[in-house]
């Protein structure tokens, strides 16, 4: 009899990290029937999709507006497990949102796995009693992490990231160049970030760093990959209709952050889903805070992370979640060390941000040494792997161990 695993996901990466997880599941055992809650990537992976929950993600306080759609799909979950529940519940990243869905499938008796872990070293620790009570088996994306949920008493492994079973074997000879100015103007990558709340908070700042970057390189090249779930928010309108959606925006910006009319008009490309194409022509990246700057260092190549934050919110409420010294993932991953610059949280005038990218874009020695310790950073965690390794961990806890799948397939 086929086994059913039901897959929960709040926003784009965890629906792509979710689909890559249903490709080696059904890998495993192309009879298992995979459903959800998520988004495109699992559906066109086969996975029958409920509901469509990435379009509106949020993070922070903005996630507050979603309170009554979660508590919608809650509701849904419970009518739905109770007809028939599945072998196994498997929840991505997002712990606000799938802590809850992991507490209803526990109540049905039905086994939870969790893939991409919630990070509460970072922030939120008391939610490890909620882990500890609805998580059988955590899945752990870096090292240190997996150590830190073991040490309290949760069934921990680390599985590897799964940036890397997508990323080319080759990306170091795409990405790791040495500064190829002043013989040529500087290409500047900007990582707004995927969802629509942290580009409305990201993208004004970054356009004014544009603005002052231009005035001290004029000439330079800016490139910005886009999801579709942000275009909208960049292009500052209602993006194109569904289905007729251009891959390429070429813009050039002829008034600055104060509504004045610039010297030199900012030009910028935003491409959509072409993170892995624009990236490694960059020789500085200005990256928001997030998983974004691994998918850059993994090129080697050199960023400055910032995440811009309400000051009000952040000294009444960000400060106090916050437990680590540092925040970027990369400079975590760098023993809490200044790897690479991060302004966390930004908040107030944009000269700070701009003068650093000045500063390295006028001392290319200043790249290089970055690019090299960003390589040194990453080389740990940069072997690929983790979707099948998460896909025999999801076999074995519905009683189909990956060597009795692999056995009944070669037969």
């Amino acid at each position: 009899m086929s086994k059913r695993a039901f897959i929960t996901v709040a926003e784009v990466s965890g629906d792509n990290n979710a689909a890559s997880l249903a490709r080696a599941l059904l890998r495993l055992d192309p009879s298992i029937r995979i459903e959800g809650l998520g988004g495109p990537a699992m559906a066109a992976e086969g996975v029958r999709v409920h509901f469509e929950t990435t379009t509106r993600a949020a993070m922070t306080f903005h996630a507050a507006g979603r309170v009554r759609e979660v508590w919608r799909w809650l509701k849904w979950m419970k009518a739905e497990y109770s007809r028939d529940k599945p072998d196994l519940h498997i929840c991505v990243d997002s712990s606000g949102f799938n802590l809850h869905f992991a507490k209803v499938a526990k109540s049905f008796g039905v086994p939870v796995l969790y893939y991409v872990a919630p990070q509460l070293w970072a922030s939120r620790e008391g939610r490890i009693k909620k882990v500890r009570a609805s998580v059988d088996r955590v899945a752990s994306i870096f090292p240190f992490e997996a150590e830190w949920y073991r040490q309290r008493g949760v069934n921990a492994e680390f599985v590897g990231h799964p940036l890397f079973d997508a990323l080319p074997a080759t990306r170091l000879e795409l990405g790791s160049h040495p500064p190829r100015f002043p013989d040529r103007p500087p290409v500047i990558g900007i990582v707004p970030g995927s969802r629509k709340s942290e580009v409305k908070e990201n993208w004004p700042s970054l356009l004014q760093v544009m603005e002052k970057v231009s005035a001290a390189f004029p000439g330079a090249e800016f490139l910005v990959p886009a999801t579709q779930n942000a275009l909208p928010a960049l292009l500052g309108r209602a993006g194109p209709a569904e289905g007729n959606v251009p891959r390429v925006y070429h813009v050039s910006e002829q008034f600055g952050a104060a509504g004045d009319r610039l010297e030199r008009p900012i030009k910028y490309c935003i491409e959509v889903d072409s993170f892995d194409r624009l990236i490694p022509q960059c020789d500085l990246v200005l990256c928001k805070s997030g998983t974004s700057t691994v998918h850059v260092a993994a090129y080697g190549v050199p960023m400055i992370v910032v995440y811009r934050v309400n000051r009000v919110l952040w000294h009444g409420a960000g400060r106090w979640l916050v437990k680590t010294k540092k925040i970027a993932m990369v400079n975590i991953l760098a023993g809490q060390t200044d790897a690479v610059p991060e302004f966390i949280p930004w908040y107030g005038p944009v000269n700070a941000v701009a003068n650093c990218a000045i500063d390295l874009l006028n001392h290319p020695e200043k790249l290089t040494a970055q690019r090299q310790r960003l390589i040194e950073i990453i080389e740990p965690i940069s072997k690929p792997g983790a979707s099948m390794n998460v896909a025999k961990m999801a076999m074995e806890m519905i009683g189909r161990p990956a060597m009795q799948v692999d056995m009944e397939l070669s037969l």
